[in-house]
């Protein structure tokens, strides 16, 4: 007999071999069951599944942690505290404004001719009247000799004329004599007199040339001095637009050779828009800073903003000037300046962050009908009303009303309703509740 397809027979200690392709099955099931029972699983195996599972227990543990302890109850955002302090507030209209000399002057030449020479170069400190340039005077120096020669050849005319007329005179007097004892005629006494008077109105119109001359010599000369070209007054050399040598037309408009300023005053001329020109006023408080200048500040008072704009782009822009020391001249001509006018200012103030507060916008608006109210005369803003949430001693938060004084983006001034120390939930949108909006029974209480 042949055994059954796919056993095993143990005969005489061997085994023989199932037919192929029979038995594949159980075979693979017995080898698997065989490895198992023969290969458990190693501690190390044990202790990584052991690991994995204690980190997905604390992760679930932290959440819930942090959801107890730290969220907020109502499912909104983490509560932030911030505790009123002690401070100084400025509320300020920011505008950019370039630095310029308050007193300068252009010089420029009177008359024309080649530039010879410059005497100073740019940075040079003058005294008034000091030489700046020269123009060549050869031209100016011949029209001076021409007019004093004019002059002394009119003035020899005026001396031959009187010598004329006192010989006229003279002759007419003894014509006069002789007409008298009738020794001459009539007629030669109207010719003597004649004579007179056409000698005395040469010497007149003479006298009238000689003055015509001396003018026209005083212009000559005074062109001729206009050659040297004087500084108008003490300061530095900012800048020269003429070169040496370069030929110089004054007959219809004065060319501009340099320019000096007085660098120990500068004026700030500010550009500020039309939304921000109405809360300006002239004498208030202004600092600036510059660049590079180590956030120092440079402080002046608002002395005049013209009421001429400039329109720039569509945008409507008004010219505020204020002036400022600059003794140790650390501030130079064309700097730009970030300026800050300073509508309001509060020193010493309790101050909290403008997230903090709460405006009740539709009593104001009721109260205004939506218009600022007009600011009391000495610059101090008016108190307005504002809503915060105050944390009490227990934890516990409930709503304070207070009056807010300066203001700016930042911060604000309390001026009565918190004392310093105390601690106040700095986001807005909790510290009232809008319009429409429920508000919980009881106040939130913070672990």
């Amino acid at each position: 007999m042949q055994p059954p397809a796919g056993r095993r027979v143990e005969t005489s200690g061997a085994e023989t071999p199932a037919a192929p392709g029979a038995g594949h099955s159980e075979e693979n099931i017995d080898c698997k069951v065989s490895a198992m029972t023969q290969f458990p699983a190693s501690p190390v195996s044990r202790r990584l599944i052991l690991a994995l599972v204690l980190l997905a227990v604390a992760g679930a543990g932290g959440y819930f942690a942090w959801k107890h302890f730290f969220a907020a109850r109502n499912g909104g955002p983490a509560q932030n505290l911030v505790a009123v302090q002690r401070g100084d507030i400025e509320e300020v209209v920011t505008a950019t404004g370039m630095l310029q000399p308050r007193d300068y002057v252009d010089v420029g030449a009177q008359v024309s001719g080649q530039l010879r020479v410059i005497h100073v170069e740019v940075g040079s400190e003058v005294k008034k009247g000091d030489l700046l340039a020269e123009i060549d005077p050869t031209l100016f120096m011949a029209r001076v000799d021409a007019s004093r020669a004019q002059l002394r050849y009119q003035r020899a005319q005026l001396r031959d004329r009187e010598a004329q007329l006192t010989l006229a005179e003279s002759q007419y007097t003894r014509q006069k004599n002789l007409l008298a004892e009738e020794a001459t005629t009539t007629e030669s006494l109207q010719n003597a007199e004649a004579t007179l008077r056409s000698a005395r109105a040469q010497i007149e119109m003479l006298k009238a040339q000689i003055e015509q001359t001396e003018s026209s010599l005083r212009a000559d000369e005074a062109n001729l001095n206009y050659a040297r070209i004087f500084a108008p007054m003490s300061g530095t050399v900012v800048s020269i637009t003429a070169r040496q040598g370069q030929t110089l037309n004054a007959n219809q408009q004065a060319p501009i050779i340099l320019r000096i300023a007085d660098l120990s005053t500068m004026t700030v001329q500010t550009q500020v828009s039309e939304a921000d020109v109405s809360r300006l006023q002239p004498g208030m408080e202004v600092y600036f800073t510059t660049l590079g200048g180590k956030e120092r500040r440079w402080y002046g008072t608002l002395s005049r903003i013209e009421p001429t704009p400039t329109v720039q782009n569509n945008v409507v822009l008004y010219n505020a000037l204020f002036d400022v020391d600059n003794a140790s001249r650390a501030l130079m001509t064309q700097m730009t300046a970030q300026v800050f006018f300073v509508v309001a200012a509060a020193k010493d103030a309790l101050l909290l962050p403008m997230s903090a507060l709460a405006f009740d916008t539709a009593r104001r608006a009721a109260a205004g009908n939506g218009a600022p109210r007009p600011r009391p005369e000495g610059g101090e803003r008016p108190a307005r009303r504002a809503t915060v949430q105050v944390v009490g001693d227990d934890g516990s938060i409930g709503a304070r009303e207070v009056t807010v004084g300066v203001s700016n983006r930042i911060q604000a001034q309390i001026v009565s309703g918190l004392t310093e120390g105390e601690r106040v939930v700095s986001v807005a949108a909790q510290a009232a509740a809008r319009p429409g909006q429920s508000t919980p029974s009881r106040p939130a209480r913070l672990h």
